[in-house]
C-alpha cells in the first residue's frame, strides 16, 4: 500500500507542476480601437446615405403633395428617414452581437500588438501544441502523408501517360501495317483476276477444256475397269 501511495503522490505532484502555459486571458467586450473605428465607419456611411435622401430630393419625386400639402409630405419624409436609420442601426447591432465582432476585433488587436512586440524584441513564440484546435493538429499530422501521396500519384500519372503514348504509337504502327497488307492483297486479287481473264481466253481459244474433259472420262473408265 505504501508503494502505491508513493506513486500516486508522485503522479499528483507531476500534474500540479506541469509546464503547461496558463490559458489565454478573456477578450474584453469593450470596443477597442479597431472595433470603435468600425462602428464609426458604419455611422458615417449611414449618415451620408441619409443626407443624400434630402427633403428637396424627396419632394421632387412628389411635386403635387409638395405643393399642396408640404407639411404632410415633410412628416412622411421624416418618418421614413427615421425608420430607415433605426432599422439600419438595429440590424447592424444584431450582426455585431451575432458575429461577436467586438471580441473578434479586440482579439485581432491583441494578436497584432503581440506580433509587433515579438518583432521588435526579436523573439519568436510558438503556440504549445496542446493549445491548438483539433483541426490544425489533424492537418499538421496529415500534411506529410498527403504530400507523399501527391508525389506518388504524380509519378504514377506520368508513368501511365508514357505507357499510353507508347500504346498509341503501337496502334498507329499496326494500323499502317494493316493498311499496307490490305493494299497488297487488293493488288494481288486484281492480278489474279487479270490472270484468270487471260487464262480463260486462252483455254477457250485452244480447246483445252474439251481435252481436259476427255482425260477425265478416260480416268473414270480406267477406274471402273480396275474395280471389275
Amino acid at each position: 500500500m505504501s508503494a502505491l501511495s508513493s506513486l500516486d503522490a508522485m503522479a499528483t505532484a507531476q500534474i500540479e507542476h506541469s509546464p503547461s502555459p496558463p490559458p489565454q486571458p478573456p477578450v474584453a467586450q469593450t470596443p477597442g480601437p479597431r472595433a470603435a473605428q468600425f462602428q464609426k465607419l458604419f455611422g458615417d456611411a449611414l449618415s451620408h446615405t441619409l443626407r443624400t435622401c434630402s427633403y428637396s430630393k424627396f419632394s421632387s419625386c412628389f411635386p403635387t403633395p409638395a405643393k399642396y400639402a408640404p407639411q404632410t409630405l415633410t412628416s412622411i419624409w421624416q418618418q421614413i428617414t427615421t425608420k430607415v436609420e433605426a432599422s439600419a442601426k438595429k440590424e447592424f447591432e444584431d450582426i455585431m452581437v451575432e458575429r461577436d465582432v467586438v471580441a473578434g476585433l479586440n482579439e485581432l488587436e491583441r494578436l497584432v500588438a503581440e506580433a509587433k512586440s515579438r518583432r521588435k524584441n526579436g523573439v519568436e513564440v510558438r503556440e504549445p501544441p496542446h493549445t491548438l484546435p483539433p483541426e490544425r493538429l489533424f492537418l499538421a499530422h496529415l500534411a506529410p502523408y498527403l504530400l507523399q501521396t501527391e508525389t506518388e500519384l504524380e509519378g504514377e500519372l506520368k508513368r501511365l501517360q508514357s505507357e499510353n503514348e507508347e500504346l498509341l504509337d503501337g496502334i498507329q504502327g499496326q494500323q499502317e501495317e494493316t493498311e499496307q497488307l490490305v493494299g497488297g492483297l487488293e493488288r494481288f486479287v486484281a492480278d489474279l483476276e487479270r490472270a484468270n481473264e487471260i487464262m480463260g481466253n486462252e483455254v477457250d481459244g485452244h480447246g483445252v477444256k474439251k481435252e481436259i474433259a476427255h482425260i477425265e472420262q478416260d480416268f473414270r473408265a480406267a477406274g471402273r475397269e480396275a474395280k471389275l
